[in-house]
C-alpha cells in the first residue's frame, strides 16, 4: 500500500523550545516525510509558501535546509527555531499521477522569562506596598510570589497575591525583606527574581539595665536600639550634661547599640545615664543607673540604698556586730 508518514506524534504535532529564548533548549526542527512508492514530484510547504520542490529550494530562509531527498525519505531541517516558525507544514508528492499529502503542525515553546519587575522599594511602616512581576512565555506562564521568611501565610500579614501583583497593606517592620517572583510554564526551569522591600521605622530601645561597679574597676552601660535607618546615639548625665570621652570613659557606637566603657570607675561616675537614640523618623530614650557594687571589707559591708522617689543612690557603711566567745 501507498503511505506517507510525518516524523511527528500521533497527533501530528511537533513541540519545540524556542532556541532564541534559551540556548540550552532545542534549536532545530526536522520534518521527515517517508515514502514507500515511486514518485514523480515532491514538495514541502509552510502554509501556502513553497519551501522545497524536490531538491530545488524556494525559501530564502537560510535556516531551512533539505536533509534527505530520495525515494524513501524527504526531510527538511529548521535551525534556530523561532516563534514565527510555528504553524502547519505540508509534505506532498505525486505518484502514479495521484497526489499524496500529509500534514504536521509545529508548536514552538518559549521558556517562561521575567521581563519586568518592581525595583527595590523603601517605605515607612504603615504604608501600602504594590509590587508587580511581568513574565512572557509559550505556553503562557504562571506567576507566583514567595515570602523569603515563610513564617506565616501571606494573608496573616495583610499580603494579597494575585498572579503578577503582590499588595501589602499597612506594612509592618517585620515584613521588610526580599520577595521572590517565580514564573514557570513547564518548558524550562522556573525563572526567579527578587525585590527587596525596606521598611523604615523610628528607634525602639530594647536593652537597658542598671549596672553595679566597683571603684577602680571597669564597667559597661549598654543601650541597644532597633531602627531603620540605623539610629544615632547620644548619652546624657542626670543633670542633662552630654557625656563626652575622657581618659576614664569612652563611648563606643556600633550598628545597633552604643556602649559606655568605664576604664577606671571613680565616685564621679556613679549616677543616672540617659541613652538617646534617633533617626529621621523619630527618637527614643531610656535611663539606667551605674551604682556602687556591694563589697565586704574588714567586717564592714557597703550597702547601696536608693533614695525614695529618686534616681540617685546613697551608699553607707553597715557595721557587723562581733562578739567574743565566753570564757
Amino acid at each position: 500500500s501507498n503511505s506517507l508518514t510525518p516524523s511527528a506524534s500521533a497527533s501530528s504535532k511537533l513541540e519545540l523550545a524556542n532556541g532564541a529564548a534559551h540556548l540550552f533548549f532545542l534549536v532545530l526542527s526536522s520534518h521527515r516525510c517517508r515514502i514507500d512508492e515511486e514518485v514523480t514530484h515532491k514538495a514541502w510547504l509552510n502554509r501556502s509558501n513553497i519551501l522545497f520542490t524536490g531538491t530545488d529550494k524556494w525559501s530564502l530562509d537560510k535556516r531551512v535546509t533539505l536533509v534527505n531527498s530520495n525515494n524513501s525519505d524527504f526531510s527538511i531541517h529548521i535551525s534556530k527555531v523561532q516563534v514565527t516558525d510555528e504553524g502547519p507544514y505540508t509534505c506532498t508528492f505525486q505518484a502514479y499521477n495521484k497526489p499524496r499529502i500529509t500534514h504536521v503542525y509545529l508548536i514552538v515553546q518559549v521558556p517562561a522569562r521575567i521581563v519586568n519587575i518592581s525595583k527595590d522599594v523603601s517605605v515607612n511602616e504603615g504604608e501600602n506596598v504594590n509590587l508587580f512581576c511581568l513574565a512572557v512565555g509559550r505556553p503562557e506562564p504562571t506567576v507566583t510570589w514567595k515570602d523569603q521568611k515563610c513564617k506565616l501565610p501571606f494573608l496573616a500579614y495583610g499580603l494579597v497575591s494575585d498572579g503578577e501583583f503582590l499588595d501589602i497593606t499597612e506594612i509592618k517592620r517585620q515584613q521588610g525583606e526580599d520577595y521572590e517572583c517565580i514564573t514557570n510554564n513547564g518548558v524550562a526551569p522556573p525563572d526567579k527574581r527578587k525585590v527587596k522591600v525596606t521598611v523604615n521605622y523610628p528607634p525602639m530601645i530594647t536593652d537597658v539595665k542598671n549596672m553595679p561597679a566597683q571603684l577602680g574597676k571597669t564597667a559597661i552601660l549598654r543601650c541597644e536600639a532597633m531602627a531603620v535607618p540605623t539610629a544615632s546615639f547620644e548619652w546624657y548625665r542626670d543633670d542633662h550634661r552630654p557625656v563626652e570621652n575622657d581618659n576614664t570613659l569612652r563611648i563606643k557606637n556600633e550598628k545597633t547599640r552604643s556602649l559606655l566603657l568605664f576604664t577606671n570607675v571613680t565616685d564621679k561616675h556613679f549616677g543616672n545615664y540617659t541613652c538617646f537614640a534617633s533617626n529621621r523618623l523619630g527618637a527614643s530614650n531610656a535611663s539606667m543607673l551605674l551604682f556602687r557594687k556591694l563589697s565586704h571589707t574588714h567586717g564592714v559591708r557597703m550597702c547601696a540604698l536608693p533614695f525614695p522617689r529618686s534616681g540617685t543612690v546613697c551608699v553607707r557603711a553597715c557595721s557587723r556586730a562581733h562578739t567574743q566567745p565566753r570564757a
